[in-house]
């Protein structure tokens, strides 16, 4: 579709199936988080093993985004995105089965690289379908989605659970995303347009199995230091580096020869998509590490069960679900400072949570917390779909699957960094013996632990903020010079 064609009138109801399949591979995250210990129990699954229940998905999850988008690109998005719900169907009726958990484990992994296969493609339908300020709108409601599936799964999760009973509820998990979709390939074969292939391109085998490499060193050790607390793990960022390196030369020699790069690197000679990448990745370390040592603040220092951890920190769901929608329908009009004035308002809300943290009683910290996690719910709903946007804007829609899935990979790369080191700060300010205090002393322990990793994520926070300001400064200075 070109500026001057008609809108396509399914648009609309095509979102909507999109939206289905989006929300199924987002609540399966939280969902799984609170059947871990029913999933312990029903399997006889080691610690180690339960965390790559939930790691493995998300490892896999991270790996794809980049070939899955260049997939959808070259063969078709509907196909692609078809093929990825297909096999998430069929992986999650597996993981619902499995005996033991080696082969649940294994299914997840699975479900991980079809979830991952899903998203670029749904990216690349909304930049093909929409444009102008329906785009932004667009995007605000996959955002409006983002935050509805994690605010409702632990939900989901301990309703299904309880349902269930503790030796068939976590199976339900993961068969409930059977009819889900089978209903959403329905759909999309009959309302999602058969979008145009750009033709069959030589796939770039071994530009991605070094992104593959790069991508999986650093998802790997930041997984596995979130189960270990090793230090040695960041010796995986070595060969990381090497496989990056020798990643951009190549895609750069093939870019030169116009000779199928995996990924353009055209893209990035557009400011504004180079910076909205970057700026992803610091913002997502920044976010995604909260409701991380938050959750173990709650959990250790205050003993909530992980239903009552998993609500605890649905004030940040409810803000972003509140300002997606309304974000995507003025960021073509107001562009950049949105997300810069997004990046604030988050920060604003995580020195709250530091603040009110150090002087709340302990029986009132849950709930006046919900205040500031509300605020940094909205700052995300700010920054997070209208920086999708705002970088996708100059991106041509034949590219779109591809140039959304560096987006997200960069998304999940910047998560597994700031879980990581943030969450290493938390540890490292525990003091020895903490778990085996009690009563105000376990909690100003914890507390003051929560208080640093939240300085470590306002960094983050900050640094996003200056990628944003650039990026706005070099907007106006470039419309003054025209």
């Amino acid at each position: 579709m070109t500026d001057t064609d008609e809108p396509d009138p399914r648009r609309w109801v095509a979102l909507s199936v999109c939206c289905c399949a989006l929300f199924m591979t987002l609540l399966d995250v939280s969902v799984t988080n609170v059947a871990l210990p029913s999933i312990g129990t029903s399997t006889g699954a080691s610690p180690a093993m339960l965390q790559w229940v939930v790691s493995g998905y998300t490892l896999s999850f991270g790996l794809v985004p980049v070939l899955g988008g260049r997939l959808g690109d070259d063969h078709g998005r509907r196909t692609m995105f078809m093929i990825g719900v297909g096999g998430f169907v069929v992986t999650s009726v597996l993981a619902g089965v499995s005996p033991g958990p080696g082969l649940l484990v294994g299914a997840r992994v699975l479900q991980g690289l079809f979830g991952g296969l899903i998203n670029p493609q749904v990216a690349g339908i909304v930049q093909q379908l929409f444009r102008g300020s329906e785009r932004g709108k667009a995007f605000g409601a996959l955002g409006s989605v983002v935050g509805l599936g994690t605010a409702l799964g632990p939900v989901v999760g301990g309703l299904v659970i309880a349902a269930g009973g503790e030796e068939f509820g976590w199976r339900l998990v993961f068969f409930i995303n059977a009819p889900i979709g089978v209903a959403v390939m329905l759909l999309a074969r009959k309302w999602v347009p058969g979008t145009a292939a750009t033709g069959r391109h030589r796939l770039d085998v071994a530009g991605a199995v070094l992104l593959g490499l790069a991508t999986f060193c650093v998802l790997f050790a930041a997984v596995e230091y979130d189960a270990l607390r090793n230090a040695a793990l960041a010796w995986l960022l070595v060969p990381c580096a090497i496989f990056l390196t020798v990643f951009i030369r190549r895609e750069a020699r093939l870019t030169r020869r116009r000779a199928d790069p995996l990924v353009d690197l055209r893209l990035f000679r557009r400011p504004s998509y180079a910076s909205g990448v970057a700026l992803a990745i610091v913002f997502f370390a920044s976010m995604t590490g909260i409701p991380l040592v938050l959750a173990l603040y709650y959990q250790q220092g205050l003993g909530y069960s992980a239903l009552q951890s998993g609500l605890g920190v649905t004030a940040a769901a409810a803000g972003a679900v509140l300002m997606a929608p309304l974000a995507g329908r003025v960021v073509t009009r107001v562009g950049r400072p949105l997300v810069v004035g997004g990046c604030l308002v988050f920060g604003v809300g995580a020195a709250g949570l530091a603040v009110l943290m150090r002087g709340t009683p302990e029986s009132n910290v849950a709930l006046l917390l919900a205040v500031p996690l509300f605020i940094t719910g909205l700052g995300q709903g700010a920054v997070i779909t209208p920086n999708q946007t705002l970088t996708l804007s100059n991106v041509d829609p034949a590219a779109g699957s591809t140039a959304a899935g560096v987006l997200q990979t960069s998304q999940r790369i910047g998560s597994a960094i700031g879980q990581a080191v943030i969450g290493a700060a938390f540890f490292i300010a525990v003091p020895a013996g903490a778990r085996g205090l009690s009563g105000q002393a376990r909690y100003d322990a914890y507390g003051d632990a929560f208080g640093q990793a939240i300085v470590v994520s306002l960094c983050f926070a900050l640094a996003a903020l200056v990628v944003g300001i650039v990026d706005l400064l070099r907007g106006r200075a470039g419309r003054a010079g025209a």
